[in-house]
């Protein structure tokens, strides 16, 4: 009986599979891994001594090297492999760091409803494939999945554990890319001050490293190609899904700087508020979706691969929506809520409004800075070490409902927080100003901005 369940199961997700490839030939851009080909061209450039790091252009295009110096010496192998085994790393670092993520979130999701563990990771991942940002990801060849998955280990694994090297990994990433910095003004916030000493003390290191090795490369990126946003983009292009790209499109002529500054103001005092309930109940794994989601929005250029960062917040509205004690109108209204959202977030539905933003256009042309937006606000929060759970848990445990042979079917361990009455998570473990890279522009800011495609 099991086996035939089992072959069912793997022929539910092979035809998923099938339906999900379908809808990526027809839907999917293809990037032909431009983004990986800048880095290659870039760090073999340097590394066979034809050039300085940030000279480096990829032929027919204005694109170079926009990442910290230590990121390229991370990439140094590269310039010792060839073009083909470069995609190959590339998409297996990003197909494994998915399925980490998936493992972490969806994996206790199914122990706890008594799903097959396997099965419910496996359609997971045939459904984030047809994920917008993740397959720019993979087709870009971007690393926004493995920093991801950097990050979350160091947060869900190290720091909560108190382990003396929590936050490094932090540290690392933020001197790889610049986009996890956010994750240490969240250890500030949420009092993991050793791991928020190790996080700065280790970007401080590998920075000065990287300038002891390559000096010249250095003082070019930190005085020069760090504040240099030409090199990256006009802030208005329709792919740029942060508040800064949302300003920059009311008037691409001439953007509101004090309209960028309140808006951001106003996302990170409900970031701070949000964060700090989550770390009052020990919902590591809620405020590491809420940091990831919030660096999306206050970056000056998140650009739609970015958005990977948004997937632990979708997933966990799902798995919330499911837990015991959530009223089913509520349930109803998070699971309708994260659907659309996923539909959103695979549909292009920004690049139908690439040339006009006003009007319907302010609307679509912003669609997925919306959905950003309310990932913030509606990702419900759970736990179970706070003063206010423990209450709640001791009264819960009146209500036990008793099978007729006399044992317990069920303990309604329900916790309070937000106004949403659900279930706490199994713990798997805790808790942007994102960098400029090289990315597709568009021509000088005008009332139509045109885009320049790969």
């Amino acid at each position: 009986m099991r086996s035939k369940q089992n072959l069912a199961r793997v022929g539910a997700v092979v035809a998923l599979a099938g339906v999900v490839f379908v809808f990526l030939w027809f839907a999917a851009e293809r990037h032909g891994f431009f983004d990986l080909k800048v880095y290659y061209g870039a760090i073999n450039y340097w590394a066979h001594g034809h050039g300085e790091l940030y000279d480096y252009l990829k032929p027919f295009s204005e694109y170079g090297f926009t990442y910290p110096p230590f990121a390229a010496l991370t990439m140094l192998p590269m310039a010792v492999v060839a073009w083909p085994v470069a995609i190959a790393i590339s998409a297996t670092l990003t197909v494994v760091s998915s399925l980490v993520m998936l493992i972490w979130i969806v994996g206790p999701m199914a122990r706890r409803r008594g799903w097959v563990p396997w099965f419910a990771v496996a359609v997971a991942a045939c459904l984030i494939a047809a994920y917008e940002p993740l397959r720019e990801t993979f087709l870009f060849g971007q690393v926004n999945m493995l920093l991801l998955v950097m990050v979350g280990a160091d947060l869900l694994y190290l720091v909560r554990r108190k382990h003396p090297l929590g936050g490094a990994v932090i540290g690392l990433a933020t001197a790889i890319k610049l986009t996890p910095g956010l994750f240490i003004v969240y250890l500030l916030l949420t009092r993991r001050w050793r791991a928020a000493l190790v996080s700065m003390a280790t970007a401080l290191a590998a920075t000065v490293a990287a300038a002891a090795i390559a000096p010249d490369a250095s003082r070019e990126f930190w005085t020069d190609a760090l504040w240099n946003t030409t090199r990256v983009g006009s802030q208005a292009f329709i792919s740029n899904q942060s508040l800064n790209g949302f300003v920059a499109r009311l008037s691409p002529l001439d953007p509101s700087r004090g309209l960028w500054l309140v808006l951001v103001a106003v996302v990170l005092v409900i970031w701070v508020w949000r964060v700090r309930r989550a770390a009052a109940a020990g919902d590591d794994l809620g405020g590491f979706a809420l940091t990831g989601v919030t660096g999306c929005l206050l970056s000056p250029f998140t650009w739609i691969h970015h958005l990977v960062w948004l997937l632990p917040a979708l997933l966990l509205t799902v798995d919330r929506a499911l837990l015991p004690g959530v009223s089913r109108r509520r349930q109803r209204a998070l699971l309708t809520f994260a659907v659309l959202l996923y539909a959103l977030l695979c549909s292009r539905l920004v690049w139908s409004f690439a040339f006009h933003f006003g009007g319907w256009g302010l609307l679509g042309a912003n669609a997925y800075v919306y959905a950003s937006l309310a990932l913030l606000l509606v990702l419900p929060l759970v736990g179970g070490s706070s003063d206010e759970a423990r209450s709640v848990l001791a009264s819960a445990t009146n209500r036990l409902r008793l099978r007729s042979d006399g044992r317990v079917q069920h303990v309604a361990n329900l916790v309070e927080q937000d106004g949403a009455t659900v279930g706490p998570l199994d713990r798997v473990g805790a808790a942007l100003t994102v960098e400029d890279e090289a990315v597709p522009l568009v021509e000088p800011a005008r009332p139509v901005v045109r885009v320049q495609h790969p």
